[in-house]
């Protein structure tokens, strides 16, 4: 099969012909019908590193087509998306439906003594992430796919399993967001719009975006935003102070750059949360004063993956688009080939482009 294989840092994705091994134990084998392009994976290519050659792509969706003697909860034909979020599934935080911080997360992939799933000029290649997406075809443990409905298209519901769960779960799973309390959004990008959904679904009174772009922002407006800051032009914690009338219940932080951060905790009122999400450097981060924090009733809380659960949650963002209480489409801003990955990643540096999407997978 093809698969855009990277063999090491900064050197790209290039199209090899790849093997990939049959399903044993609980393994599905996916024939990639969309695959979207994460930062997360440019990342790894360009200076985080890792194993390599590797396949990157974590943001898959396809066809099952064939499964290990041990699967359940797949069946061939069926319509899948997958995640990063790895989980074994009997740990004390999977037990008690955290299986985003699941403590033996490897149990999903083969042990070191096993051949491996995929193999390039008959070397082990990494799948990274447990998925690599951008290929042809995938082979997954079943811990990590979700069944969707058949009518679901496929850009959209690649992009649930990594930036929806991410954003709408923030909103929903970490902050509990109830009805009527007031969110605001700081980082107007894909992520940042799963936010404003999930914001739209618990039924937030004022939903406040602030971001230095204006064509961002009005893409937050045409997701559900009611209020935007372009907070290159106005002071943010003014704005959302008296936008608030004193405060914002909950705060969610896409941008992770120390300056935002700190805007972001100034913006609570009393018993408000601020989430962190997006990380800008590895200088990301707040100073929270224990006296501020103990009189307000506030907190600080890191998210992972939108504290999602899988299973439940792609089918359930799923059934919102099909609803048309979700809006997925305006996410696909463009469409590309397998070969088409650095182009791809290129287009993302515009302000304007919300999320990248490889469809033709020929």
């Amino acid at each position: 099969m093809k698969a855009s294989v990277t063999k090491g840092l900064g050197q790209g994705f290039v199209i090899e012909e790849v093997e990939l091994a049959a399903p044993i134990g609980h393994e599905v084998r996916v024939q990639v019908r969309a695959s979207g392009l994460c930062h997360s994976d440019l990342s790894v290519a360009t200076f985080i590193g890792g194993e390599f050659p590797v396949v990157l792509g974590h943001e898959v969706a396809g066809v099952v087509t064939a499964t290990g003697p041990d699967v359940t909860q797949v069946k061939t034909g069926d319509h899948v998306v997958g995640s990063l979020i790895q989980y074994c599934g009997s740990c004390v935080n999977c037990l008690s439906g955290r299986t985003h911080i699941c403590l033996h997360p490897e149990y999903t992939l083969r042990a070191p003594e096993e051949a491996p799933r995929l193999s390039w000029n008959g070397a082990p290649v990494a799948q990274g992430m447990g998925l690599g997406g951008f290929a042809q075809e995938t082979l997954v443990h079943e811990n990590q796919l979700a069944v969707i409905p058949d009518e679901m298209p496929w850009a959209p519901a690649a992009l649930i399993g990594c930036g929806v769960l991410t954003g709408a779960g923030a909103v929903l799973n970490s902050a509990n967001v109830q009805h009527g309390e007031t969110v605001v959004v700081m980082g107007a990008g894909g992520v940042g719009m799963n936010a404003v959904s999930g914001a739209r679904l618990a039924g937030a009174g004022k939903i406040i975006v602030t971001d230095i772009e204006d064509g961002k922002l009005a893409r937050a407006r045409a997701f559900g935003a009611t209020h935007v800051v372009n907070s290159r032009e106005t002071d943010p914690v003014e704005a959302v102070r008296d936008i608030t009338g004193g405060g914002a219940h909950h705060v969610f932080d896409f941008v992770g750059a120390r300056p935002v951060t700190a805007q972001g905790l100034r913006m609570l009122g009393s018993g408000g949360g601020l989430y962190l999400i997006g990380v800008a450097g590895n200088d990301a981060g707040v100073e929270v004063s224990t006296m501020a924090a103990l009189g307000g009733s506030q907190k600080v809380q890191g998210v992972y993956m939108g504290s999602s659960h899988l299973k439940r949650d792609i089918p359930f963002y799923a059934s919102m688009y099909l609803q048309g209480r979700m809006n997925l489409d305006d996410l696909v801003s463009k469409e590309i080939g397998l070969a088409d990955i650095e182009e791809g990643y290129e287009a993302l540096k515009d302000g304007t482009t919300a999320r990248v999407v490889i469809t033709d997978l020929s």
